[in-house]
């Protein structure tokens, strides 16, 4: 391990019991899955703001701004060791304000609406899948955020207080 990290957010847009996903293509890191309806890498000066980095993907990945959404709250950080790195992921979930006209389009890949149940069973990266499970199981009935470290078999979740 020679130290190398990588930051990464993902932001999950919701509508009443729906989640909209992003089936994610071309990406360098992330391709080919379902992923969060927005997330990508820091910029050097995001790297203390999570909230920024999150803010900026949606702006650019589906011309949303901070007033299209609403709750935006971060809900689990994640700690991956894989390809020489650990990647730390900053997960939030957020309320899409009721518009008019069509549904938010991606740059990225293909955009999509799910229930809930719908999602445990989507092929996504592994940290975003067990963050849904546990959100779909657990996280959906808490304002608790939740930090979770992966192992090659699952990842484990605690909740994160303040003390």
């Amino acid at each position: 391990m020679d130290g190398k990290l990588r930051n990464m957010t993902s932001a999950y847009l919701f509508q009443g019991e729906k989640v909209l996903l992003l089936y994610r293509q071309g990406g360098r890191v992330v391709n080919n899955v379902w992923t969060g309806s927005a997330g990508g890498h820091f910029e050097e000066y995001e790297l203390n703001d999570a909230k920024a980095c999150v803010l900026r993907e949606l702006q650019e990945e589906l011309g949303l701004k901070p007033e299209d959404i609403e709750n935006l709250v971060l809900r689990y950080i994640t700690l991956r060791r894989t390809k020489g790195e650990v990647r730390q992921n900053y997960y939030f979930f957020a309320d899409l304000k009721e518009q008019s006209g069509e549904d938010p389009v991606s740059n990225e890949g293909i955009s999509r609406w799910f229930s809930l149940e719908e999602i445990c069973s989507l092929e996504m990266p592994f940290t975003a899948k067990y963050v849904m499970e546990h959100f779909f199981k657990t996280g959906r009935y808490t304002d608790k955020l939740y930090a979770g470290i992966a192992n090659s078999e699952r990842v484990e979740f605690l909740e994160l207080s303040e003390f």
